[in-house]
């Protein structure tokens, strides 16, 4: 079995779907679910390519991590980490929702972090990612890790494509796709 990256081939395939933004980014996604909402259709979808956040590494033990969420000031930064990606054939992609990283990348296996969760009494957000690079950038330590959890994107979809779904749209259909998603789970007990 290959693993040139996501396959899409082989015993069926996952229909694939773009998303943007209200800037224009784009983020090409599998389809997992296809929810009918107040007559219009919401896609539950994961990402083809593996996010990752950029987080800023506390200088000491006792300092904690900073997930770095605004990425309009980070440009300096995320470049130096694009050199980093390229020297393992990686490519650090600015897409809608999250930073994505495109490339022959083995995925992070959740269970292989359950046996070992907390060590001691540290539990903080890092126990939930896997650092994918570190490197620094402005006389700081940075990363890019990957999230262990699944990463979900809700989109609309309008011919074809999906429209990123945020803010007071995403707060209202958000507790409904999730009572669809039960109900589903349930039917198939």
């Amino acid at each position: 079995m290959s693993t040139d990256g996501p396959s899409i081939n082989g015993t069926g395939d996952v229909p694939t779907v773009l998303v943007r933004d209200q800037s224009g980014r784009q983020l090409l996604c599998f389809l997992e679910q296809l929810i009918p909402l107040e007559g219009k259709d919401y896609a539950l979808l994961t990402p083809v390519d593996t996010p990752v956040c950029l987080v800023q590494i506390a200088e000491n033990e006792n300092g904690e991590d900073e997930v770095i969420e605004e990425l309009s000031n980070a440009e300096p930064i995320l470049s130096i980490a694009d050199v980093v990606l390229q020297e393992h054939d990686l490519t650090l992609v600015r897409s809608a929702v999250t930073l994505t990283v495109s490339g022959d990348l083995e995925e992070p296996d959740p269970e292989e972090y359950e046996d070992d969760e907390l060590e001691g009494d540290e539990e903080d957000e890092t126990d939930l990612y896997e650092m994918l690079i570190q490197f620094k950038a402005e006389d700081k330590e940075y990363g890019l890790f990957i999230p262990l959890d699944p990463f979900f994107v809700v989109a609309r979809m309008e011919n074809g494509e999906g429209v990123l779904v945020e803010g007071e749209e995403f707060e209202r259909v958000q507790p409904l796709i999730e009572a669809e998603l039960e109900d589903r789970e349930l039917g198939d007990d």
